[in-house]
C-alpha cells in the first residue's frame, strides 16, 4: 500500500506540480542572453516542450518499475534516477516560462501510457527486461536530443545547454541500467517504441 501511495503521489506531482531542480539550471559559456524571433522563440518552445514530455514518460517509467520490482536495490536504482530526472523536468519548465511556451495539455495521457508501459514491462518480462526497456529508451531519448541541438535556434545558447546536459544524463542513466544487468531487448520492442515515440513527439510539438 505504501508503494502504491508513493506511484500516485508522483505521478500527481510529475502531470500538476512546479518542480524544483536540486541542480543549477545548466548555462551556456558565459554568453549573454540571446534576442530571438518570435519564429525562433515558438520553434524552441515547441521543441523544448517536447523534451518536457520526454521527462514526463521517464519519471512515469522509472515509477512504474520502482513499483513492479521486489528487488529493494534495483527499486532504490529506480528512484534515484527518476529523482535525478526531476532536475529535467524544472530546466525545461523554467526554459519554456522564458520563452513563453506551455507544457504538453496531453501530460496526463503521456504519464499513463508510460506507466503502462513500464509496469507491463516489469510484471511480464522481470527486472532484465524491465532494465533493458531503461536502456533503450535512454538510447532513443538521447538520440532525440542530439536531432534537436540541430533544429534549436543557433542563437539560443540557453536551450542549447539544458538539452545538452540532459543528454549527458541520459547517456549516464543507460550506463547504469546496462551494469545492473538490463537484457537486450528483441528487435521488434524497439521499433515498437520508436513508433511510439514518433506519435508523442509529433504530437507535443503542436499540443
Amino acid at each position: 500500500m505504501d508503494r502504491l501511495l508513493t506511484a500516485a503521489d508522483s505521478a500527481l506531482r510529475t502531470v500538476f506540480a512546479r518542480h524544483h531542480a536540486n541542480r543549477p539550471t545548466p548555462m551556456w559559456a558565459a554568453e549573454a542572453p540571446a534576442q530571438l524571433t518570435g519564429t525562433e522563440k515558438a520553434e524552441a518552445a515547441a521543441l523544448m516542450r517536447v523534451n518536457h514530455v520526454g521527462e514526463v514518460c521517464a519519471q512515469a517509467l522509472y515509477t512504474a518499475q520502482a513499483l513492479a520490482t521486489k528487488d529493494h536495490a534495483l527499486r532504490q536504482h529506480l528512484t534515484t534516477a527518476c529523482n535525478e530526472e526531476t532536475d529535467h523536468l524544472a530546466w525545461c519548465e523554467q526554459r519554456l516560462h522564458e520563452l513563453d511556451g506551455r507544457t504538453s495539455l496531453l501530460n496526463p495521457l503521456w504519464y499513463a501510457g508510460a506507466f503502462a508501459i513500464g509496469y507491463g514491462a516489469a510484471k511480464l518480462g522481470g527486472d532484465r527486461m524491465s532494465l533493458g526497456f531503461v536502456v533503450e529508451t535512454e538510447r532513443q531519448v538521447e538520440a532525440h536530443l542530439a536531432s534537436h541541438l540541430g533544429r534549436l535556434p543557433a542563437n539560443d545558447g540557453a536551450s542549447r545547454a539544458i538539452v545538452t546536459q540532459m543528454k549527458v544524463d541520459e547517456a549516464q542513466h543507460a550506463k547504469e541500467a546496462q551494469q545492473a544487468g538490463a537484457a537486450e531487448l528483441p528487435a521488434p520492442f524497439k521499433a515498437l517504441m520508436q513508433v511510439a515515440a514518433k506519435v508523442m513527439t509529433t504530437v507535443a510539438h503542436r499540443v
